[in-house]
């Protein structure tokens, strides 16, 4: 039975990793901080019935010194590092917090893999936000950077310090640029999550409307349940390296809603608002990954449509809020 750490378990990601690991047979480690409840920390987990398998360790991405704690009693085979501060927006409001949290967290847990046991092999959650400004209209592996949040400078440090410990230390360290990824286990701060729960909202009759930002954004949009098995493969490869993870479709923010709304039988227009304070103050306008390296030589595919996706979405936000109300 091999041993896995994961990092960030009680996200989206994290708690669907565990799920995916566990039918694989792995004994599942997750890393949370001294300061967060069960209650709180359980809730993912739970809705996907494996918090009872899998074994929660102690420790703070900015403490290095229980990092390497937890790491040592672990014993992991494979480390997955997710924890991250995640919210874009949020960066903006903390982004000394962000760069301690998503950059140099990740040099703390490299270094800890490093001073426990080099063997380990480690996988960094990159994110597409680090293509920013983007230099080519499709992104690749080898497309320049250009971060346009403090959330994407941080997780660009990240990136490339995984590239350093692979290179300079013989690490079996990979990189995932995953491009957005959502499932109803998406943060509510999440623009998504916000549309498909508004849409829940609207059609039970408790609100009348939903504000949002840049309607004309696009993202390349996929399912969590496909990203983390993308993770998986790349540390079953004999050799190390960074992937894009992504459909090569993109939607804008426009189209999510008139398809999210269109599940529950509404016209989008007449519930959305626009609010110019939503807006980001370095907007990334569009976003989409060519994933040609990790379908080649991961053998990696999307299995789930962007309108399940959506329409998942949107039934467990009507499902969660009618509970509420009987």
């Amino acid at each position: 039975m091999p041993n896995c750490l994961i990092t960030g378990i009680t996200g989206q990601d994290g708690a669907y990793l565990a799920q995916l690991l566990l039918e694989k047979g792995y004994r599942v480690f997750g890393l949370v901080r001294h300061s967060a409840t069960l209650d709180f920390v359980g809730e993912r987990l739970q809705s996907l019935d494996v918090l009872k398998h899998v074994e929660l360790v102690s420790g703070d991405l900015i403490d290095q010194t229980s990092v390497i704690r937890a790491v040592s009693a672990c014993e992991p085979d494979e480390i997955y590092h997710l924890g991250a501060q995640s919210f874009v927006a949020t960066s903006w409001n903390e982004p000394i917090l962000t760069g301690q949290v998503t950059g140099i967290g990740t040099l703390i847990m490299l270094e800890a893999t490093r001073i426990v046991n080099k063997q380990i092999r480690f996988y960094q959650a990159s994110s597409s936000e680090m293509f920013g400004m983007i230099q080519q209209p499709l992104q690749t592996e080898k497309t320049p950077f250009y971060p346009r949040s403090p959330y994407a400078v941080a997780k660009l440090y990240a990136h490339w310090m995984t590239v350093n410990y692979r290179e300079s230390y013989g690490m079996h360290a990979s990189s995932g640029i995953l491009f957005n990824h959502e499932s109803p286990l998406r943060g509510i701060e999440f623009v998504t999550r916000k549309i498909t729960d508004g849409v829940a909202r609207i059609k039970l009759g408790l609100a009348k409307e939903l504000a949002l930002g840049n309607l004309d954004a696009r993202r390349d949009w996929g399912h969590a349940r496909d990203y983390v098995r993308a993770m998986w493969l790349m540390l079953q490869q004999k050799k190390p390296g960074d992937y894009v993870v992504a459909t090569s479709r993109t939607r804008s923010i426009r189209e999510f809603c008139q398809l999210a709304f269109g599940v529950v039988g509404l016209n989008w227009k007449d519930h959305v608002i626009t609010r110019s304070d939503f807006f980001r103050p370095a907007e990334v306008d569009v976003l989409c990954g060519d994933s040609t390296k990790a379908r080649e030589v991961l053998g990696w595919q999307p299995s789930i449509s962007f309108e399940d996706m959506v329409a998942e979405m949107v039934e467990a936000d009507l499902r969660r809020h009618s509970r509420k109300l009987a």
